[in-house]
């Protein structure tokens, strides 16, 4: 071998991000998410001599989460990977490292799975595409909450706007993104469930409604397509979810005339709730909006804690 050629060894060490995500955008109920630049949660996968998948380590959970690979969505999802790979052998350990709190309806437990599941594959050499790694990360998240619906999963996992036609068939589209599109986002210290969040819901909802949500839900497709931010704004109203969920959610509805009057384009429940968000015109507006909303909830005695961001349209991304 000449003196001069390089060999290129695999990494035994794989880091990767998975960004936090705003789940059912108003008008598009567990069908719409989209992915922000953070928070988000970080794992690292390395090899290890010893035989099969290994949790050596979790931070930032305070004592919450458990290092049982079966008991832990990362572990879940990663694990699935390796058996449909057959690789359930192949030593593997893995840290987790969350740096976004639980329960806060930006989809925690679908970063942890959509990191477990990529750093993974890539530390494998990557058999696998993104897109094809999506029905693994959802069998993750599902360990957690029991329901099987891709619109935190969809855009961690991919980035951007995602679009789900089917959450059974995992049908899954990316929706062109307007470049000046960014959205507030802020997270109060409230504490909502999601099963409260759900059980809240109406089990049946008039035929007017549903035609409403669906009129709602296909203007904001054609916004996005048309890049007309105006019809992005007059379609992010939410007449299944939100009129129900919004009384979890002190001085909602406050917060909601402050970002629409401070010219945000719409307002919405990030996901179950506590966060909310609004989608703005422009980074300074986006500014302005997430600003005014934290203040109706400071001047309400709740902590609260401020993400500003372009809709990340990257996704889980090696750092």
């Amino acid at each position: 071998m000449s003196s001069n050629t390089m060999v290129i060894e695999e990494p035994n060490e794989v880091r990767v991000f998975a960004p936090a995500t705003v789940a059912n955008v108003a008008s598009g109920y567990d069908v719409l998410g989209f992915a922000i630049d953070a928070p988000g949660d970080e794992v690292v996968a390395r090899f290890s001599d010893q035989p099969g998948l290994r949790i050596t380590n979790i931070t930032g959970d305070n004592g919450k989460l458990p290092k049982t690979v079966e008991g832990n969505t990362a572990g879940v999802a990663a694990l699935d990977l390796l058996r449909h790979l057959g690789l359930t052998d192949k030593g593997i350990e893995m840290e987790i490292h969350k740096k976004m709190p639980f329960g806060s309806g930006l989809g925690s437990s679908a970063a942890s799975a959509v990191a477990g599941v990529y750093a993974v594959n890539m530390l494998l050499g990557e058999p696998l595409t993104k897109k094809q790694l999506l029905p693994f990360a959802m069998t993750g998240e599902a360990s957690a909450d029991g329901a099987y619906h891709a619109d935190n999963v969809g855009p961690s996992l991919l980035g951007g706007i995602t679009f789900i036609r089917s959450n059974e068939e995992l049908d899954i589209t990316q929706l062109p993104v307007p470049e000046n599109l960014w959205a507030a986002v802020v997270h109060p210290d409230i504490e909502i469930l999601t099963k409260v969040a759900r059980d809240i819901l109406p089990k049946e909802i008039p035929i007017s409604t549903a035609t409403q949500q669906m009129g709602n839900l296909g203007g904001f497709i054609c916004g996005l397509y048309n890049n007309d931010l105006g019809l992005v704004g007059r379609s992010l109203h939410d007449v299944i979810a939100e009129p129900h969920r919004q009384k979890l959610i002190p001085e909602f509805y406050t917060a909601k005339q402050e970002a629409l009057s401070h010219g945000a384009l719409g307002f919405s429940i990030s996901g179950a709730g506590p966060s909310v968000f609004a989608l703005c015109e422009g980074e300074e507006n986006a500014n302005k909006v997430a600003e005014v909303i934290s203040k109706v909830f400071t001047d309400n005695n709740f902590g609260n804690q401020i993400h500003v961001s372009r809709i990340n349209t990257t996704g889980v991304h090696v750092i």
